[in-house]
Formats: structure tokens, sequence, C-alpha cells
């Protein structure tokens, strides 16, 4: 089978709603940038860069569960916990105590100092030195790691839908960068909700239409015990 049959048959499997959805993520996502750019726009750097402060906590609580996910987080993940079992749970513990120690011991003196970043708060604690070497740090490895984001994402989007991935991370990013610069923080804010929303009802789907067409839970367990996915590597 060549490449062009292959990438016809792919994309065959992405219907119009597919398509639907897609395009009204990108549209809902302008539309909110729109929105907080040029309606209700942010008059000062506290608005912008703060949302004034006075958003409510479960929007807040949402973007910030949104942004340490990613399509990286959603496509390798099934693969790891396939490939290692319930040995990747063990990760779990760890990320809950992480985010006690973080609630309890840092977000206190960030609170109390009231600065808005970690590089605020090197700057207090060392000098500008400290805080613009940690600066440089974080910069450099966030253009190392957001192309990997933007990229593998759009690669499965490319192979599902069959649209070459030189379109697809060009419109995305600009969309992004649009929301972005012109809506400020609220406009990140509730961008995040809305995606966050919807990839969790599209996993609730998927999880649902997995379980039905496996057998259910006791099948499940069934089989993972029988192929060792439960045993500790």
């Amino acid at each position: 089978m060549d490449k062009v049959t292959t990438e016809r048959d792919i994309a065959e499997k992405f219907s119009w709603y597919d398509y639907g959805m897609f395009g009204l993520m990108l549209a809902l996502s302008t539309i909110i940038g729109v929105y907080f750019g040029f309606v209700r726009k942010q008059t000062t750097s506290n608005d912008y860069l703060l949302g004034g402060k006075k958003m409510s906590a479960v929007p807040i609580s949402i973007s910030l569960i949104a942004s340490v996910l990613s399509g990286i987080t959603l496509l390798v993940i099934p693969v790891d916990v396939y490939s290692y079992g319930i040995t990747y749970w063990f990760s779990v513990p760890m990320l809950i105590l992480t985010n006690i120690i973080t609630y309890t011991v840092y977000l206190p003196v960030f609170y109390e100092l009231q600065v808005t970043s970690t590089f605020e708060y090197l700057k207090f604690r060392f000098d500008v030195t400290v805080s613009s070497f940690a600066s440089v740090v974080f910069t450099i490895s966030q253009i190392l790691y957001l192309p990997i984001v933007i990229y593998v994402p759009a690669l499965a989007l490319s192979q599902a839908t069959g649209i070459n991935i030189n379109v697809i991370t060009p419109v995305v990013c600009i969309v992004c960068i649009f929301y972005t610069s012109f809506g400020g923080l609220k406009a990140v804010v509730w961008t995040d909700v809305l995606q966050f929303t919807v990839m969790i009802s599209s996993i609730i789907v998927v999880f649902y239409l997995g379980l039905t067409s496996t057998g259910g839970l006791a099948n499940i367990w069934e089989k993972n015990l029988k192929y060792g996915r439960l045993d500790v590597r």
C-alpha cells in the first residue's frame, strides 16, 4: 500500500463533525481572545498579567491543571502504562506529596510576598544575577520543550486527517499567540477551561467506548492479570 492510499484511508476516519469540532475549538479560542482583548480591554498591567487578581479559584485551578497537560501527556502516558503496567502508578503518590509540599511550604511564602513568579522571588531572596540566570535557563528549556509539545499532537492530527503538518502547526500557533497576546491572563485562563472541559469529556467518552468494547471492568482486570500488566517491574 503506497503512502497516498494510506493517508487517504486514514483521512476517511476523520468525519465532518471531527473537523467541525476542531474548527470550533480554534474559533472559540479566537473569540475569547477578541473578547478580552478588544471588548473587555485589559487597561493595566495588573489586569493583563494577573487578571486583576479578582478571578475565582475554580477557573484558575482548572487552568493550572490544563497547563501541565498536553498532547504529549495524552499520547505518551497510555503507551507507558501499556509498556510498564501498574509500575507507572508509583509516580502518583509522589505527585500528591509534591503538591502537598508546594501548598504548605512554597505558596504561603509567595502569597505573603505578593510575588508573581519564581524569578521575582529569586531577585528578592538573592539578587538580579541569580534571577536573570534562572530566567535564561527557563527560557532555553521552553525553547527546547515547546516545539516537541506542538509537533507531537500536530503529527497525530496530520496522521488522522491527512492535512500537512506544516499547515497545522502554524495555524494552531497563530491562534494561541493571538488570544494570549491580546487577551492576557484572563483569555489564557478561560481558553484553558474550554480546552480542559473538551479534553476531559473526550477522555470520558473514549474510556466508555473502550470499556464497552472490551467486555467491562471484570474482563479488563482478568486480562491484565493474565498478561502481567499488574506485576510490579
